[in-house]
């Protein structure tokens, strides 16, 4: 029953992402983007379900695949957005959707309050343990309504992304250290196998990007309007 809803809550989450992308972007990026969400789910799924992600004797590990790729799509988002094109990105979907859209992880958070009982994670990785993610889920509703109270809003906007960064690196060094593999360094009650269960390798595969994305996003458009209040870009780009 877990499996289904998680395989409901994913493409649920996936139908958003592509949902927004054609509302905000044209179709020159729209398209190629959910083209390309598409495939990698589709490969991490594959991954997982053969067995590929979850074995550790193979070098690099299995799971290797799919955060190596994960990690150098970070990488090249991040820089971008510090290009014109990010830019174009920023201004293109309103701040409080941006911010309104990391409620997802209240959701996933409970998925990884019931692996924890079904002995697949340790305590460690919940809201029971040192898993303090589900705050900045709670809390984003209220975030997003607040970023539109004027400037007081957005600077509590900008120490909230950046909370809801060190929250959710908190969670993925701790998920890493208890995984099987070379980092195996934290032995907790149970080791960390979800990284190889199909289909919750989708976490670290979508979700943990997928939020990384939204919080860049976010703090970037809010540099943006704190520039500008200081007169430091025109007005005329922030409305654009």
């Amino acid at each position: 029953m877990t499996t289904t809803f998680f395989m409901g809550f994913v493409a649920l989450i996936t139908a958003g992402v592509i949902t927004l992308s054609a509302r905000y972007f044209n179709r020159q990026s729209a398209v190629p983007g959910a083209v390309g969400l598409v495939g990698w789910l589709l490969y991490v799924g594959l991954l997982g379900y053969f067995g590929v992600a979850r074995n550790t004797t193979m070098r690099p590990p299995g799971i290797a695949f799919i955060l190596i790729p994960v990690v150098i799509f970070l990488g090249v988002f991040i820089f971008r957005m510090t290009s014109a094109a990010g830019l174009g990105v920023v201004l293109a979907i309103p701040l409080w959707i941006i911010l309104g859209a990391q409620s997802f992880r209240m959701v996933v958070e409970l998925f990884l309050h019931q692996l924890w009982l079904n002995g697949l994670i340790p305590k460690m990785l919940t809201f029971e343990g040192a898993n303090v993610d589900i705050f900045i889920g709670l809390s984003a509703p209220l975030i997003a309504w607040l970023s539109t109270r004027g400037s007081s809003g957005r600077k509590l906007v900008f120490i909230w992304n950046v909370l809801g960064l060190l929250a959710l690196a908190n969670v993925v060094i701790r998920a890493l250290l208890t995984a099987p593999g070379p980092f195996h360094f934290i032995h907790a009650e149970v080791p960390n196998l979800m990284f190889g269960t199909f289909p919750f390798m989708f976490i670290p595969a979508f979700f943990v990007p997928l939020a990384v994305v939204l919080h860049v996003v976010a703090l970037r458009a809010s540099c943006l309007h704190m520039l500008n209040q200081r007169g430091s870009i025109s007005t005329n780009l922030i409305n654009l």
